[in-house]
């Protein structure tokens, strides 16, 4: 190998796949799961009602987690009926890292490859306007692998907040980097190193509004060469939940270039040319020791949910982080999940005395 070749390999983030669990449940599945079977009417597909209802919003309000199966159900619109019974005020997805699109009416696609591992992270973190909970329904999985991890963020606050690493981030935050590429710029190439366009991200082609629509986000704005539009969000790593009345981490590596180790067309690039960037809040890099910690942490509490067709499953943003492995398909089969977001909510960040 030539000293050249060395010396960019040496550049290139090392990849290291999450430990998505410890192999038993953090939480027991008792608590969360729902058989459908239970309130199907002589074996029909699963229906909303008020019984499902008040038995699925007491499971979400005393775990934060519900998984309803043997709903009987294949059609993503079926499901939303049952999700809805508890995520009563659904979100659009806006301004966000993965370019999702509608795949049913009010029902957006996962946003990422499959091939691609998914972090562990809190849905929309990276945002001053983030969301109260998300719902993931399988319409189509494939026999073997699929399943989505949740990470009991409770057990991981405490652990993180008992080293070095969880004071030092509780007092300096993080700053976002995000950098989004014009879609202009990539007429007739192939979209290399892309991510996700600005104008996919913020809604709209005119630069103006989309530096305008970053701005409103509390994103700080700079354009970059070819008008890559670079925005930096400074925020505490921690969110107040006035369910617990207490602090729990909100980040994760998920927001660093190490989200991209797997993800086609931009796994290749060094970490400095890769879309996003997690540091701390005074600029200051984290060791790579710190970053594995940083992903550890949720293995630590790992929860998985082994889909099946018809499945209905809510998840707290504050209480859960979520991710998955990479999925690897045989000839034939489908992965597919409808994806719903819950209410927003302003970011307060932490509250004094709540740790």
């Amino acid at each position: 190998m030539s000293a050249i070749a060395e010396e960019v390999l040496a550049q290139l983030p090392r990849a290291t796949e999450p430990k998505w669990w410890t192999g038993t449940p953090a939480i027991s599945p008792d608590l969360f799961v729902i058989d459908g079977n239970d309130y199907r009417v002589n074996g029909a597909p699963l229906e909303p009602s008020a019984e499902l209802e008040a038995r699925m919003q007491k499971t979400f309000d005393d775990v934060g987690l519900v998984h309803v199966i043997n709903t009987g159900l294949e059609e993503l619109q079926a499901m939303r009926l049952i999700a809805t019974q508890v995520l009563k005020n659904q979100r659009k997805y806006e301004g966000g890292a993965n370019p999702r699109k509608t795949i049913s009416p009010n029902v957006y696609e996962i946003g990422a490859p499959l091939e691609a591992w998914l972090h562990y992270h809190h849905e929309m973190a990276y945002i001053g306007s983030s969301t109260k909970m998300v719902s993931f329904m399988a319409r189509k999985m494939p026999a073997q692998g699929g399943a989505t991890f949740v990470s009991d963020n409770v057990q991981a606050t405490e652990a993180l907040l008992a080293t070095p690493f969880g004071q030092k981030l509780k007092a300096l935050g993080l700053c976002y980097h995000r950098d989004l590429t014009d879609r202009d710029a990539f007429i007739d190439r192939e979209n290399i190193g892309v991510y996700n366009h600005w104008q996919q991200s913020m809604l709209t082609d005119d630069p103006e509004a989309a530096a305008a629509e970053a701005r409103s986000r509390g994103l700080e704005v700079e354009w970059g060469p070819d008008r890559l539009l670079k925005t930096r969000f400074y925020i505490s790593a921690f969110e107040y939940f006035p369910g617990l009345d207490r602090n729990l981490l909100y980040s994760s590596m998920a927001d660093d270039g190490v989200w991209f180790d797997t993800w086609p067309l931009v796994s290749h690039l060094p970490a400095d040319q890769r879309p996003l960037k997690l540091t701390f809040g005074d600029g200051s890099e984290m060791t790579d020791e710190e970053k594995q910690f940083f992903i550890d942490v949720y293995g630590e509490y790992g929860i998985p949910i082994n889909w099946k067709v018809g499945d209905v499953a809510l998840i707290c943003n504050y209480r859960f982080a979520h991710g998955r492995p990479s999925v690897h398909l045989k000839d034939g089969e489908e992965r597919e999940l409808g994806v719903l977001i819950g209410e927003s909510f302003d970011r307060v960040e932490t509250i004094e005395g709540k740790w």
